[in-house]
């Protein structure tokens, strides 16, 4: 197991004073039985909010909400958090052959939050298309097991793509960033789930962090990292639900840090909710994840 210190900053700036509003948060790394145990958290909104609260949304993603005061110029928050990461231990491939899985979702009934039901259908932020489905359908062959081609197809994408974070923004469709074959995590993952949800793959989206070391002999910058986004895909009933990084062309261990999944990246988009502005807005924000030593 691996523990992380993490740190995450959001700040809002505005032309104008602005007239309050309610925002959501889902930036806490979440609570995974035998996964992830976060050991700590500890939220700063500056200025107070004149209200804010905790809940779990449906798919279990932990959210923050805050109603922001009228008349602020600037809004910050400010998240430090320990957790403590278990790799997935190696094991024998136990997905599905692709051609026995139509017949295990039919018989699968459940509608609770890690139903595969719920990510087998077209998203509001992923539709259909043809050029990604015909992509995804050469890329997973036939007769492969669901791991082989959940593989398959993210190697592939990560060979088509290449991350460039100023080709896209966080309304880019993905068949736009597809024909292009630029993009950046969040990118890649919703190709990828349109991908495989085309084959009959269920497949989320999964937001959450990732450490990054620097190049060898290089200083590690801090607050130099953003947040992620990997692809989860339902391989069965006995093998359960995989994690695939397409970015970086591996399979979800340590290094990646889990906040939520859901259909697309609205599900899980770091800040949701109203603000009412006259004027500009401008936002950014910077992560810092490093490693405890043990």
């Amino acid at each position: 197991m691996t523990r992380y210190r993490l740190q995450l900053a959001i700040r809002y700036e505005f032309d104008r004073p602005g007239g309050g509003g309610r925002q959501l948060f889902r930036v806490l790394p979440a609570d995974l039985p035998g996964r992830q145990r976060l050991l700590s958290a500890a939220v700063t909104l500056q200025p107070d909010p004149s209200e804010q609260g905790r809940f779990s949304d449906f798919f279990g993603t932990p959210v923050l909400e805050a109603a922001i005061p009228a008349g602020l110029s600037e809004f910050d928050l400010q998240l430090a958090a320990e957790v403590e990461r278990v790799a997935p231990p190696p094991g024998p491939d136990l997905s599905l052959p692709l051609p026995d899985l139509a017949a295990a979702l039919a018989a699968d009934r459940g509608l609770g939050p890690l139903s595969p039901q719920h990510f087998r259908t077209p998203s509001q932020r992923i539709p259909p298309d043809a050029e990604i489905a015909a992509f995804a359908r050469q890329a997973a062959g036939s007769g492969r097991t669901l791991r082989q081609v959940t593989e398959a197809v993210g190697l592939a994408l990560h060979a088509h793509m290449a991350f460039d974070a100023e080709a896209t923004n966080v309304d880019t469709p993905p068949a736009e960033a597809f024909a292009a074959g630029r993009g950046v995590c969040q990118d890649f993952a919703q190709i990828m789930v349109g991908g495989l949800r085309s084959l009959g793959v269920p497949a989320a989206y999964v937001a959450g962090y990732l450490r990054t070391l620097p190049p060898p002999g290089q200083p590690r910058l801090v607050g130099a990292d953003a947040m992620h986004a990997w692809v989860r895909a339902w391989a069965g009933p006995v093998a359960g639900w995989i994690d695939y990084d397409p970015t970086n062309a591996c399979f979800v261990a340590a290094d990646h840090v889990d906040v939520g999944f859901g259909r697309d990246y609205g599900d899980v988009a770091p800040v949701t909710g109203m603000l009412r502005l006259e004027g500009l807005q401008s936002g950014h924000h910077s992560v810092d994840i490093a490693e405890i030593p043990s």
